[in-house]
């Protein structure tokens, strides 16, 4: 079956953390720390590659991690940074965020290639720490978090016109006649398990791609049919060719179809009848009686209200087939060559980062003020609070974050005790929470 809806983990890789060390050599009576830095974490790449049209590749494997970056080592010698793992795409693949369903990135256009997740930054070695007043110091900076997300991947497949029709009224015999596709063909309904492509070549060096779209049924918006999955597909077409069975094989009656189909793709998304509609009724060598020639007559009329270019075609004899294709060619250089291509809707650079999730503040009782999420559990399990320094940086990561700023808008103030999992503070004015404030005014 035709793959273009997957939906994969992925997460860049951590950065290594900074070394603690001091130097140990012969004849150097003050060694001082030499701890060096964390490698960088890879890299989640996403990247267009033409070979590809299908999401096949994300079916079976569904987790996928960039490399860690390594830990620094003594002699001030910095650690590995991690692999970057790049995921290959087909053109016209959009990238969303499973969880809040917003659109990421389209790798369509000139979008061929994003880094999606950056991998964390290597902590800073010891060495990096020592001043005047502590020139041994005894801890090292950790590396940053990797960043994760789940990603819902959907591929709406580009092309210039697309073939839309129910089952079984010659959608793949006309993309064959006219192009350089071969879909298989056969007297039966849902042949077309899914979208081809092909490119149709006019006179005077001009060409246009076109796609048949997998035949719809009534109710297909609602999930019936093979044809919904597809509908889809139909978005990034800029004009759309409406096939019908003029001769109104197997019982059909061609105005009712061409209406039926219109309603299911309104349905599904009112936009898609916004784009230049051409109605060619199939298959007229096959009739007969007056009766299918007055069914015939109706489609006509009906389109000539509704000012949609009709016209009748044989895909299998060949008989009809240019003026539909110059005219299709006509309707796209009058809307211009510019590609649908679908604006992001987040803010790439802090993706699946840990600093953008959320903080969690309570008031149970008056003095006290409690804070959680787990950003907070991650400092707190990489900082030493027993000692003096550990302590300031902490403090310092508070008013960084805008913690205490909200705490005070809470009604805090100095004396009032915070609470964080199972570490208690009282909370008082220093130079470090005055100096931060002075620099946002």
């Amino acid at each position: 079956m035709f793959a273009d809806v997957a939906k994969i983990y992925v997460r860049s890789g951590k950065g290594g953390n900074g070394h603690v060390s001091f130097r140990r050599e012969l004849f150097v009576p003050a060694g001082g720390p030499d701890g060096g830095d964390g490698g960088k974490g890879g890299d989640i790449i996403v990247e267009v590659d033409d070979g590809l049209n299908s999401l096949e590749a994300f079916r079976h494997k569904t987790k996928y991690a960039a490399g860690d970056g390594q830990e620094g080592d003594g002699r001030r010698m910095h650690g590995k940074n991690g692999k970057d793992l790049v995921l290959k795409v087909p053109a016209g693949t959009l990238l969303k965020d499973a969880e809040t369903g917003k659109l990421i990135s389209d790798m369509s256009g000139e979008n061929r290639r994003i880094v999606l997740l950056t991998g964390g930054k290597g902590g800073l070695g010891n060495m990096h720490f020592a001043t005047p007043s502590m020139q041994a110091p005894k801890f090292a900076q950790p590396g940053q978090d990797a960043r994760e997300i789940t990603l819902q991947l959907e591929l709406r497949v580009i092309a210039d016109v697309g073939l839309l029709g129910f089952p079984n009224v010659g959608k793949s015999t006309l993309l064959s006649m006219c192009s350089n596709a071969r879909p298989e063909i056969a007297n039966y309904h849902f042949t077309t398990l899914n979208p081809h492509l092909g490119v149709v070549n006019l006179k005077g060096d001009r060409s246009f791609v076109m796609a048949d779209i997998p035949g719809l049924i009534e109710g297909a918006s609602d999930g019936v049919g093979l044809g919904f999955q597809f509908l889809r597909h139909i978005h990034r077409c800029r004009v759309l060719i409406h096939i019908v069975d003029g001769a109104g094989s197997e019982g059909r009656v061609p105005l009712e179809d061409l209406k039926n189909i219109h309603a299911e793709c309104e349905s599904y998304d009112p936009e898609i009848l916004k784009k230049p509609v051409i109605v060619a009724a199939n298959k007229v060598e096959l009739i007969q009686s007056e009766e299918q020639e007055k069914a015939l007559e109706d489609l006509e009329k009906y389109c000539k209200d509704m000012h949609y270019p009709f016209f009748k075609i044989s895909a299998a004899s060949n008989q009809g087939i240019y003026p539909l294709l110059e005219e299709a060619y006509k309707l796209l250089e009058g809307i211009g060559k510019d590609e649908m291509i679908y604006e992001s809707e987040v803010d790439l650079e802090n993706l699946g980062a840990v600093e953008s999730l959320p903080i969690k503040y309570e008031h149970p009782e008056e003095g006290l003020f409690l804070v959680e999420g787990p950003k907070m559990e991650k400092m707190l399990g990489y900082t030493n609070l027993e000692a003096e320094k550990g302590f300031l940086f902490f403090q310092r990561f508070m008013v960084e974050q805008g913690i205490i700023k909200e705490l005070k808008k809470m009604g805090m103030k100095e004396g009032d005790t915070i609470k964080i999992f199972s570490h208690e503070f009282e909370y008082y004015d220093d130079e470090i929470e005055d100096e931060n404030e002075s620099k946002e005014e």
